[in-house]
């Protein structure tokens, strides 16, 4: 039984909501930053980065106060609103090739725990523990946790039937992408949902892990230091937008090496002819074509690598991921690279064009080999997270991106 419940939200003014939501803060590349900051006073990004104000760079517990001003100041100036009453938020994202609708909802930290609501991908301690000071000084979450759902009909009802009244929210953002919001405030639907829910057993997380790992944390700390705690409290929930899994995008992260680790290519071809039938594909991109199948790309040239029948031992679902072979068998062994989150020599890259930029990199002298990988399938993530496992770093990028700054949850 998965936990689902309405909020107040803080939203955008219809009239500014253009202007005030934003893509990931990593998202922007540096001229594109500073020229939102600069040109449109109402971005969310001021609140993330408030030391633009002063024309400073500002860190730690100063830049979360100075988070938490500049919010303040965004809801004195009627920039933000909060709702009325607890609602939900229909939510739909279309683009070229690509549409979804979810909902945004707070979710239990309980269910958390109780592994009802199951991850992926490992966290660092560091990194929570950071996040989790953060929320507790500025007090609000802006970037909801991405989780998807096994396909419900009635669920699939009550979301298309509040598609069909009029949105709070219709607008188009620079990158083609048409968003649509509808606030739901009827009790009865709201109910309904939630009834829903109590047959959904698991919610998967999609992308989130760090914030909902955070979430947690706080949760506790702050329990602890509340001699009154019923459960019920703010800080027991944070806040998701859940999708079912059909409508999840998932595409894959190459990986490139900066050497062949002392290896000359013809002695790094024949450590690689032990598990795979290699062969020449041209200068030409090319992309693998279905699991266990792999592209290379060296010294010029791209190569296809299916793996050996027989030389890898599957023993769990982990060790079948093509992520994990290609670590197992290559990247660490061979290449030397045992931390690939932390190793310098080692970069990730995702996108359609990224074949076409890992390419140029290598071309360039940046890297030295270059790997493609087909895409995880989603029911292949739901068997690590079921399995109680977590994949290598950058095994998934996920769709949809969300956007910081739509809908915010108060604690």
């Amino acid at each position: 039984m998965a936990i689902i419940k309405p909020f107040k939200a803080v939203r955008p003014t219809k009239d500014k909501v253009t202007f005030v939501s934003s893509r990931s803060y990593e998202e922007y590349a540096s001229k594109e930053l500073e020229a939102t900051l600069k040109f449109n006073p109402f971005s969310f990004l001021h609140i993330i980065n408030p030391g633009y104000k002063f024309s400073k760079e500002v860190s730690g517990n100063q830049r979360f106060q100075m988070v938490r001003n500049r919010y303040l100041e965004f809801q004195k100036d009627n920039v933000l609103l909060k709702e009325p009453q607890e609602s939900i938020y229909v939510y739909q994202i279309e683009k070229k090739q690509f549409k979804c609708c979810g909902f945004f909802c707070t979710t239990s930290v309980q269910d958390y725990r109780n592994d009802v609501i199951k991850k992926h991908e490992d966290t660092l301690s560091q990194r929570e523990e950071l996040f989790a000071d953060y929320l507790k000084t500025v007090e609000f979450n802006a970037e909801p946790v991405l989780m998807t759902f096994k396909e419900n009909v009635e669920i699939a009802k009550i979301i298309a039937n509040e598609t069909k009244k009029k949105p709070e929210y219709l607008f188009t953002t620079p990158d083609k992408t048409t968003h649509t919001l509808w606030v739901v405030s009827d009790t009865t639907s709201i109910k309904k949902l939630q009834d829903e829910f109590k047959d959904i057993h698991s919610l998967y997380i999609a992308d989130g892990h760090h914030r909902s790992a955070s979430s947690n944390l706080l949760a506790k700390k702050t329990e602890e230091c509340n001699p009154k705690h019923t459960g019920t409290e703010a800080y027991n929930f944070f806040m998701s937008y859940l999708i079912p899994e059909s409508e999840i995008r998932v595409y894959e992260f190459n990986r490139m090496v900066k050497d062949l680790n002392g290896l000359s290519k013809a002695e790094f071809l024949i450590k690689l002819d032990a598990f795979f039938r290699i062969e020449k594909k041209g200068d030409l991109p090319y992309r693998p074509t279905k699991k266990h199948h792999f592209s290379m790309y060296l010294d010029g040239v791209y190569y296809s690598l299916f793996l050996r029948k027989k030389v890898c031992q599957f023993t769990d679902v982990l060790s079948e991921l093509d992520t994990q072979i290609l670590y197992k068998i290559v990247l660490e062994p061979i290449l030397g690279i045992s931390d690939l989150r932390t190793d310098k020599r080692i970069r990730y890259g995702h996108g359609k064009h990224n074949a076409v930029r890992m390419k140029a990199e290598i071309d360039q002298g940046k890297f030295k080999v270059g790997f493609g990988l087909v895409p995880l399938k989603i029911n292949e993530i739901k068997a690590i997270a079921d399995a109680g496992s977590v994949m290598p770093p950058k095994s998934t990028y996920i769709e949809p991106k969300l956007r910081s700054g739509l809908v915010i949850y108060e604690f």
